[in-house]
């Protein structure tokens, strides 16, 4: 029974509710909605990004050479995703759901309109606010929408499904609009656009508030008033001693874009290992709990090996597609950086067919840890793919066809289908009862550790040949899936109750 049945509590929505949205509760049109918005500013800006600092500065951009700007941009998705760790506690402690989402959407669309001003110092404040907000929205909009059903609610899977529908349209139509405008207008419009599209999310998100579950303003386990209190100015204070801190070694000439970078990686590199550590460790995990976690490590490290690969589609992929591929099919000239919409379209095409085989084949269906693994290989395949385009040439002014980075982008998107869906219900399941409420920070993580290691490896894009680059990438990747398969009967066997 769907928790929106009641209607007693005012936290909860009206009992008519419950289907009114194709058979599912009204709030989840709601969060849906803000979602195909937040994707849609996010990815949009991310196709552009790297194309912006790329760029020369007589031309609107920022002038780096590639490889610093694929790592800079790396780097800014290891922000987002470490401090959507905190996004959670503060969600859980201090804000609740509902205003956490709120309060990083209004710092998302800030940040988007700070972007959209012409300077370099309001880009990096622009960055600095969107990777605030997206900590505090991204690992709470995903709650929420759980709190729309109950545990024994058998509508929950198709709720998810039409969610993550919502969140690839986004991805889909964001890059046309920002690329289209990015590179017919300037960077800064590109930028405009993504501020527009949350500030819509914003609006249907605060309009359609009576429809969400759990909307109360105090948080779900709360802190005292006492603890909250210093929690609130432990946190403020420690903001105001980062941003002086760094003020000053920047000013010293000591806390240089390239040294910045370094330290997203190492704290990338770090923040896993201790919260693993403190998961073995603890007294509260039991002995099963602890024989459970030795194989999540293992598809853990598949994500990552996975997510390094799949977050250079807006990276390498696209400044390898600006230079060195024709941006024209059947006659139709575009934007290089519509080709990161391939990937949103292909996984909103392949999720239903994905799901439907899923479905027909019933207990027959690979084990979790096999489709991880498939996703990781595919992902590889992506990257080796790009090795006979890029082969063979005298030198670099060559132009592939258009259709060599659609196939990419292809094999990708199906990875990220396999791996995504099994990696997220296989992190529910494996982790300890007493960290449960965490385990949203456990595959956020996973991403930040991902980027932390391209904000490193992509400096090498540019400096060596792109046969080798792409090459040596996707066959450590399919390697690390072979691996994984390799290692099957014993994740199966340790993995219980995953299927």
């Amino acid at each position: 029974m769907s928790h929106t049945a009641t209607g007693t509590d005012p936290a909860q929505p009206p009992p008519e509710d419950d289907h009114a949205f194709f058979g599912q509760p009204r709030g989840l049109m709601t969060l849906s909605g803000l979602e195909v918005w937040e994707r849609f500013s996010f990815l949009g800006m991310q196709a552009i990004l790297v194309l912006f600092f790329a760029d020369q500065v007589s031309d609107g951009g920022l002038g780096m050479d590639p490889g610093t700007a694929a790592s800079v941009s790396a780097a800014y998705g290891t922000l987002v995703y470490l401090v959507s760790v905190a996004g959670g506690w503060l969600a859980d402690r201090i804000l609740g759901s509902y205003r956490a989402v709120l309060y990083g959407g209004i710092l998302i669309a800030c940040g988007h309109y700070a972007m959209a001003v012409p300077t370099a110092t309001m880009t990096w404040v622009g960055l600095g606010l969107i990777s605030a907000g997206t900590g505090l929205l991204k690992p709470n909009v995903a709650s929420m929408v759980g709190k729309l059903y109950g545990t024994e609610d058998d509508r929950r899977d198709a709720g998810f499904a039409l969610y993550y529908m919502g969140i690839n349209i986004g991805a889909f139509v964001g890059p046309l609009v920002t690329g289209w405008l990015g590179e017919h207008a300037s960077w800064h419009w590109g930028f405009s656009a993504a501020a527009f599209g949350m500030t819509l999310g914003l609006i249907q998100y605060v309009a359609g508030r009576r429809h969400l579950a759990g909307r109360k303003h105090a948080a779900e386990y709360a802190l005292a008033p006492g603890p909250m209190r210093r929690a609130v100015l432990t946190i403020m204070a420690g903001i105001v001693v980062v941003a002086l801190v760094a003020t000053a070694l920047a000013l010293a000439g000591w806390l240089t874009m390239d040294r910045f970078v370094d330290v997203l990686t190492l704290v990338s590199v770090i923040a896993p290992v201790v919260y693993f550590v403190v998961m073995f460790r603890s007294p509260r995990v039991t002995p099963e709990e602890r024989g459970r976690l030795r194989p999540y490590v293992v598809l853990f490290l598949a994500s990552v090996v996975f997510n390094f690969i799949l977050f250079q589609a807006y990276s390498t992929m696209i400044l390898l597609a600006s230079t060195n591929a024709r941006a024209e099919i059947f006659g139709f000239h575009f934007p290089a950086s519509w080709y990161a919409s391939a990937l949103g379209a292909f996984e909103v095409a392949l999720a239903p067919v994905v799901a439907a085989a899923w479905a027909r084949m019933g207990p027959r269906q690979p084990h979790a840890s096999n489709k991880i693994a498939i996703g990781v290989i595919l992902g590889g395949l992506s990257f080796l793919l790009m090795v006979l385009p890029t082969s063979g040439h005298a030198d670099e002014t060559y132009k592939m066809a258009a259709w060599w980075i659609v196939g990419s982008y292809l094999l990708l998107g199906l990875g990220d289908i396999l791996l995504e869906t099994s990696g997220m219900s296989a992190t529910t399941k494996l982790a300890p009862k007493a960290f449960a409420s965490q385990t949203m920070a456990l595959w956020f993580l996973s991403l930040a550790l991902a980027n932390g290691i391209q904000a490193q490896v992509v400096k090498l894009y540019g400096e060596v040949s792109n046969p080798a680059y792409f090459g040596v990438n996707g066959a450590i990747a399919v390697a690390a899936g072979v691996a994984v398969i390799a290692a099957a009967p014993w994740l199966r066997r340790t993995m219980h109750p995953v299927h």
